[in-house]
């Protein structure tokens, strides 16, 4: 239908470095970063409020299991809407994922090319920064106000846990336990030396961090050494082997961001100045084999790939012509896996983000990729007809959302691929057989330690029985077991797996 074609009009960011004991309630970050996206977009208040559709990001602590310490609205949807005087007919809260951004800006342009929406916002919010500051400190949450009488809102997205009971019971459903199992399941499939692979993380994430340090709305805007990134300190501890501190993507901030979408025929009639225009070109959603044992191997990602493909050839362009590029980044091997699914070198002069990733811009948990599009949008505004790719990622390489974005106008009409086209490939791809009571001779197929403050403390082992199916197992916890897993490449290392002493676990032992 002629004037449907959706576009993105205004995007907003916001960071709050204060006093935790005066930090914004959840809703009144979302709020700020829907006036700064109205403000961009040049329709102000009233804007706001003539919203027909409304999605909202989940915050990090509705994750399952994630608990009630931390108070906010139990509806976010309705009440930012009331805040902003706006009565969207479509009002929706995402479940988890930092797919979950890329995801809502899809669907908001299948929405608005379908004729059902003509004026949409999508905007997030993370705040454990200051809300564990105030559980640490006792400061309370009174001014945090809680509207407890809305009835739960309307959910949108995968509602699956990312691991299984039996993932969970063994420490994978932590994302600092898990991504290490696939950055060194890669660098023993590169046959690279602990040290030369440390090295190249370091060369991975430096840049980053200078990008970071341009980025106004970095949460660290600060640039640093690929050596500094790297090397363990003090303040740079050992969380999960292979990734020191300052390769993990930082949960503790407060930020928020949002993207307010419109028909072509709504932007007009705001009066939306057309070089403020920025089309979604390409989009795709695709999940791998949803729980880490299931998947293939730990050093691929067959939804990065195809969802990345789809993009492409949906805005009928090839990667040779994106200027723009910002891969999901909540860990190295995030990037890595990312760039080798799309055909990028890990030193690409275009960079691999234009915001500073995850743990120097920011912005985690579901919310990220909203900072990623917000930016976007002002580099293709300042080189019109350039183009900019986007990708998202949720759970454990798990969940998938890519972009391609433009101020060059579409040639054809918005359609958006049915994702199960997609995900029917991705389920039908064989893999291994899984035990929960593996017993006897096996060998290791990845594996990490984790670490506390006070060292590392715990070794998980994903490994293949003497049937080649896979199990998840714990290591000896003692001194000697846990040191000598990060002195050398462990993949293959052969040992015995069975039930762990406390009923619950697998117990490996390397010989």
């Amino acid at each position: 239908m002629v004037g449907t074609t959706p576009v993105l009009i205004g995007a907003g960011q916001f960071t709050y470095r204060g006093d935790p004991a005066a930090s914004l309630s959840p809703v009144a970050l979302l709020k700020i970063a829907a006036e700064r996206a109205a403000a961009d977009a040049g329709i102000g208040a009233a804007g706001l409020a003539a919203l027909d559709a409304l999605a909202v990001a989940g915050f990090t602590v509705d994750a399952p299991g994630g608990g009630r310490a931390v108070p906010h609205a139990s509806n976010p949807p309705a009440s930012l809407a009331a805040e902003l005087g706006a009565a969207p007919a479509w009002a929706v809260y995402s479940h988890m994922g930092g797919n979950t951004p890329q995801q809502l800006i899809n669907v908001l342009a299948e929405r608005i090319a379908r004729g059902e929406t003509e004026l949409g916002l999508a905007v997030g919010a993370e705040f454990l920064g200051s809300a564990v500051k105030r559980l640490t400190r006792g400061l309370g949450f009174d001014d945090w106000h809680e509207d407890e009488s809305l009835p739960p809102p309307e959910r949108i997205g995968d509602p699956r846990p990312g691991v299984s009971a039996y993932e969970s019971r063994h420490g994978l459903g932590r994302p600092i336990n898990c991504y290490p199992l696939f950055e060194n399941a890669l660098r023993a499939r590169d046959g690279r030396s602990i040290a030369d692979h440390q090295a190249r993380l370091g060369r991975l994430f430096a840049p980053f961090t200078q990008v970071a340090a341009a980025n106004p709305e970095a949460w660290f805007p600060i640039a640093r050494t690929a050596e500094e990134l790297v090397t363990v300190s003090e303040k740079n501890r050992m969380v999960g082997f292979p990734y020191p501190k300052l390769l993990n993507a930082i949960m503790e901030v407060d930020q928020s961001a949002g993207v307010i979408i419109a028909s072509e025929a709504k932007a007009r009639a705001l009066g939306v100045p057309e070089e403020r225009w920025v089309y979604l070109h390409g989009c795709a959603d695709a999940a791998d084999l949803w729980h880490p044992l299931d998947r293939q191997n730990f050093h691929s990602s067959p939804a990065m790939r195809l969802s990345g493909q789809r993009a492409l050839e949906m805005a009928g362009v090839g990667l040779d012509a994106i200027d723009f590029i910002d891969l999901y980044s909540c860990f190295p091997v995030a990037v890595e896996i990312g760039a080798e699914e799309l055909g990028l070198a890990l030193d690409d002069p275009r960079g691999l983000t234009v915001t500073g990733g995850l743990p120097y811009a920011g912005g985690p948990g579901n919310n990220y990729a909203m900072h990623s599009i917000a930016v976007m949008m002002q580099k293709l505004r300042a080189r019109p007809g350039s183009h900019g790719l986007v990708t998202a990622n949720g759970w454990y390489l798990t969940k998938q959302s890519t972009g391609v974005y433009s101020t060059a106008r579409p040639k054809g009409p918005f359609e958006r691929q049915d994702p199960a086209v997609i995900q029917r490939q991705i389920d039908a791809l064989p893999h291994p057989d899984v035990t929960e009571t593996p017993q006897g001779p096996a060998r290791i197929e990845t594996y990490t330690v984790v670490h506390r403050r006070e060292g590392p403390f715990m070794g998980i082992v994903i490994g293949r029985d003497a049937q080649d199916r896979r199990f998840v197992a714990h290591t000896p916890g003692d001194a000697a077991t846990l040191a000598g897993l990060e002195q050398g490449e462990q993949v293959g290392r052969t040992g015995r797996v069975g039930p762990g002493p406390d009923g619950q676990t697998n117990l490996f032992v390397p010989d």
